[in-house]
């Protein structure tokens, strides 16, 4: 049920045409929610055909031209109670976990492989969010959408932390069996 809450915090911020919100997915949103093309259009129009959002008029009417949506009020309280409700977390479905699960039944050969290509996918991620924090958010920057969008940026920030000393760990651990692993076949 998020995709559509996402869309509309998208318009709130700034009435767009479904392809610039792909664009803003990508950019923005995107990090903690992914949505395609195809999604955002179709949820363009269910969230169109709820009365939560409008297509802006268009001066001059033309066959194929993108259209730019707005949220009417009934989005906005849509999505002011959805801020309000409460939902339990999801559970964590990561393959790299259900390899090394995998490792333990068939052993870890290969497995660091994977681990280092990880960590460097997470290394140049948490590099690219406080990339972003510099740019975005320099001192000063108080205002309340400034400091709760900067609250989910340093939950990325986070994350991409924990997975990078977790990562170093498992690393570390797995190189250490495949170095026993060898010793006990030369033997």
């Amino acid at each position: 049920m998020s995709l559509p809450h996402a869309i509309l915090t998208a318009l709130l911020e700034k009435p767009s045409s479904g392809l610039e919100l792909t664009r803003r997915f990508d950019k923005s949103i995107g990090y903690f929610w992914s949505a395609t093309h195809q999604q955002i259009y179709r949820e363009l129009g269910r969230l169109e055909d709820a009365g939560l959002i409008r297509a802006l008029p268009s001066e001059v009417p033309v066959r194929g031209q993108k259209k730019e949506y707005e949220v009417l009020p009934a989005g906005s309280a849509e999505l002011a109670r959805w801020v309000g409700d409460s939902q339990d977390p999801k559970p964590m479905r990561d393959p790299l976990l259900l390899r090394i699960r995998a490792a333990g039944v068939v052993g870890p050969q290969g497995l660091g492989g994977e681990l280092r290509r990880h960590l460097d996918l997470h290394r140049g991620q948490l590099a690219e969010y406080e990339a972003i924090e510099a740019k975005d958010f320099p001192a000063g920057r108080d205002a309340v959408e400034d400091r709760l969008r900067r609250l989910v940026l340093h939950g990325g920030i986070a994350l991409e932390s924990f997975w990078l000393a977790w990562l170093e760990e498992a690393l570390a651990e797995v190189q250490d069996m495949e170095g026993e692993g060898e010793a006990e076949g030369s033997g």
